[in-house]
């Protein structure tokens, strides 16, 4: 499902933030790529869709060249793409549906989108996807009336709407109470089996990671030193991830 080679993202003059990086996602897996602040993992996610422009190597999505598309493509690529950040990225004055019809956007035509012109399919979607999130009852409310977590559901909501091969979220939980975090890692667990969707996820929390992913990633400043099962992440790979205990 994702194909990454060689990858290599460099800051000048001399920062390197992602070091010869290959990883290859299978379809339906819940990876979490596990590290502390500043080992990479957000750049890694962010390369694999462009955000980020990597310096070298490839990346490829559902068998889509991600790196070296062309503008057309790299749109059309990313609508198989979703994308779940740690702050949410709503449009905090506007309706929770309209939020979740942003993920409805490479989809449609341009000027009709930008007056909030959607066809009634999408809009039956947008509304499909926030009551699988639990929120339907909120679709009219402002999104910067919601909660925390309700703002990230909405997140995933727009992510789903989308109708994505992939979903990367990029430490979902970091801005939300601890008490808020299962709640939203169930979500995420119930979106990869329920609709067979393949997941990567970003997270610092080693017991969260041990939770909830089927393969876990470690990172490292920028170079992936352990890949494998939950059950192999022992004492001696947690001090490789971390350099020492985790927080």
């Amino acid at each position: 499902m994702i194909e990454v080679a060689g990858l290599r993202v460099a800051l000048p003059p001399a920062a390197v933030i992602l070091d010869n990086v290959d990883l290859t996602v299978r379809a339906g897996e819940f990876l979490v790529i596990l590290g502390r602040s500043g080992a990479g993992k957000t750049t890694l996610l962010r390369a694999i869709n462009r955000l980020v422009e990597p310096s070298a190597g490839t990346v490829r999505v559902a068998g889509t060249p991600i790196t070296g598309a062309a503008a057309a493509e790299l749109r059309a690529a990313r609508r198989r793409i979703g994308m779940i950040f740690q702050q949410f990225n709503l449009v905090r004055r506007v309706s929770v549906l309209e939020n979740v019809l942003a993920g409805r956007l490479g989809y449609v035509a341009p000027v009709p989108s930008v007056f909030g012109h959607f066809p009634a399919q999408d809009r039956a979607r947008a509304m499909d996807c926030l009551t699988h999130v639990g929120l339907a009852h909120m679709a009219e409310r402002r999104a910067d009336t919601l909660s925390g977590g309700e703002q990230q559901r909405v997140a995933i909501a727009r992510a789903l709407a989308q109708e994505p091969a992939v979903i990367l979220a990029d430490e979902p939980t970091a801005s939300l109470d601890p008490q808020l975090t299962g709640s939203i890692m169930d979500l995420l667990k119930r979106i990869n089996v329920d609709h067979g969707l393949t997941l990567v996820v970003s997270q610092h929390q080693l017991e969260t990671a041990l939770a909830y992913a089927t393969r876990i990633v470690g990172l490292r400043r920028g170079r992936v030193i352990f890949d494998g099962p939950p059950s192999r992440v022992t004492p001696p790979v947690v001090r490789d991830i971390y350099g020492e205990a985790p927080a």
